[in-house]
């Protein structure tokens, strides 16, 4: 392998293993979020791509991605995350509903 395959193969594999620490970091903080909608989670959550984004930007711009490898990557986190989101979303509403059982709480008996 030339050197030039060398660094292209380490670039690519320190994205993917960014991609799997960003997935990680979202993954527990859903599973601590309360609310879906939870300001911290969504700044974090855009923080985290925002940066890996570009990271990838950078590895096509010195030549180490090609700019549609770099795209895939970029979309396939981002797919990854809304799925997570998304189950995640799932599991709350069917906590809820669970919790719940369709009947109205009352704070106090009488």
């Amino acid at each position: 392998m030339t050197d030039a395959h060398t660094w292209i193969a380490r670039a690519q594999q320190l994205l993917d293993d960014d991609a799997r620490r960003i997935e990680t970091l979202i993954h527990v903080q859903m599973e601590h979020v309360t609310t879906r909608k939870c300001p911290l989670y969504e700044e974090v959550l855009d923080t985290q791509l925002y940066g890996y984004s570009r990271a990838v930007d950078f590895a096509i711009r010195v030549g180490l991605l090609s700019e549609r490898a770099g795209k895939d990557k970029v979309h396939a986190l981002e797919r990854t995350l809304a799925r997570m989101y998304e189950a995640v979303a799932r599991a709350h509403d069917e906590k809820t509903a669970h919790h719940t059982d369709g009947h109205t709480e009352r704070p106090y008996s009488s």
